[in-house]
């Protein structure tokens, strides 16, 4: 059985427009709000073996907040240039690429191509995965090639403003 957990960066800042898409950091929202998903993440019982993240500032930041809420060593964080911003095609492409040794995998980027994966392997699930959403399913296969659609399970679907009753994100 195999896992793959999809994580929308938490909330960034606008503040500076001086700085690049690569370079926004998070806003205190998403300071807030990723360590509350990372303990989420770990009552839900998913225990990554790997995560793999963007080296946008604010994805890369999501990902060591949630390593440390769910007790991952940050030293093992795989930052990966072509998750930044990429589509459902080339999420696919990165995720056949990996050990099948490993058997779960935490996947931190953005919109659209995040929602698009999570649609693709949990249909309509969402229509908008929310910053610092989570999305986790679960499958039967050897491998990570995810091409032929395997059958899922859906394991959560979570996001910060659920609890609070916001089904919008």
């Amino acid at each position: 059985m195999r896992t793959l957990t999809l994580v929308r960066h938490a909330k960034s800042s606008w503040q500076n427009s001086n700085l690049s898409d690569r370079e926004r950091p998070l806003n205190k929202r998403g300071e807030r709000d990723a360590p509350i998903m990372g303990k989420r993440i770990v009552e839900a019982g998913i225990r990554p073996s790997l995560i793999i993240s963007s080296p946008a500032v604010r994805a890369w930041s999501t990902a060591k907040i949630i390593a440390r809420a769910i007790g991952y060593p940050k030293e093992f964080l795989h930052r990966e240039k072509d998750v930044y911003l990429a589509s459902l095609d080339r999420l696919l492409d990165l995720l056949v690429e990996q050990d099948a040794e490993f058997e779960n995998i935490l996947l931190v980027g953005h919109n659209p191509g995040l929602t698009q994966f999570a649609n693709y392997l949990s249909p309509g699930v969402t229509n908008n995965l929310p910053t610092a959403g989570v999305v986790s399913v679960s499958f039967e296969q050897d491998d990570w090639n995810l091409y032929s659609r395997p059958a899922t399970e859906l394991i959560v679907y979570d996001y910060p403003k659920l609890a609070l009753g916001d089904v919008d994100g």
